[in-house]
């Protein structure tokens, strides 16, 4: 398939109640095991990527190691592939624009861009962040690439430990209709478990919903009855792989 051909695959996949299920990825081989497995897309998790390759996460990997990653990723499996972008490695669009344009040159057909301002403090306004959607929504247009924009907000991250409130919810929701305004394609809201919440959101997000699978969530067919249209494993996928890795050494070296 062609990269515009594999955008619109991936963009169909996220159907409200029957999601795509992403099980996160961080190099060509880790890709290339779970496309093996039957995924029909792939996707990396920042903190995973970032990992890997012996950084930590809020983009402390460099632009040019994770363009490179992404790269070979593409290169390495048959299916959509979609990059973590965090915040974009941006605070002004035209640097953004540059920087989107990489990330599709490197042939992938859709990120998660976060509203978390990377390195400082909160979320950008949802008027500023939108600006920078409506951004690479545009950088995606000059290519003629149905780049699946997966609008991620931390409103809810943020929160945390809660409990999380009808005015959370209330934010969330002003965001989507923001965000879909500016060209989003979804909306991601790590940190949401609660399955009340999780099926408003649902029923009133004019984008499709992304939930990533925390130790509490309901199950992934629970939160496609709720009408969740993508499911994200998020870091557990590595953070699992190398502790099996650490108590496998550690029964080596009989620590």
């Amino acid at each position: 398939m062609t990269q515009r051909e594999k955008a619109e695959a991936f963009s169909a996949l996220h159907i409200k109640g029957e999601p795509i299920v992403l099980f996160n990825i961080w190099d060509a081989g880790s890709a290339r095991a779970v496309a093996n497995a039957g995924a029909k897309a792939v996707a990396t998790g920042s903190h995973s990527v970032a990992g890997a390759n012996g950084y930590g996460d809020g983009q402390q990997i460099p632009l040019d190691v994770a363009i490179a990653n992404i790269e070979r990723i593409v290169n390495a499996v048959d299916v959509p592939v979609s990059l973590d972008f965090e915040g974009g490695y941006a605070t002004d669009t035209g640097t953004l624009k540059a920087n989107i344009q990489r990330v599709i040159d490197a042939g992938a057909v859709g990120i998660n861009f976060e509203d978390q301002v990377v390195g400082g403090e909160g979320l950008y306004p949802a008027d500023e962040q939108s600006r920078r959607i409506a951004a690479i929504r545009k950088v995606a247009r000059d290519n003629d690439i149905p780049f699946f924009i997966n609008a991620r907000t931390d409103v809810f991250l943020k929160a945390l430990p809660g409990p999380f409130t009808g005015e959370h919810l209330e934010e969330v929701l002003g965001r989507a209709a923001a965000y879909a305004a500016a060209g989003a394609s979804g909306l991601f809201a790590p940190g949401l478990a609660d399955a009340v919440m999780i099926r408003d959101l649902c029923d009133r997000s004019p984008l499709p919903v992304n939930i990533m699978v925390l130790p509490h969530t309901p199950s992934n067919e629970e939160m496609a009855a709720l009408g969740v249209a993508r499911i994200s494993y998020g870091p557990g996928p590595y953070r699992q792989m190398i502790e099996w890795l650490r108590s496998t050494a550690s029964g080596v070296y009989g620590d």
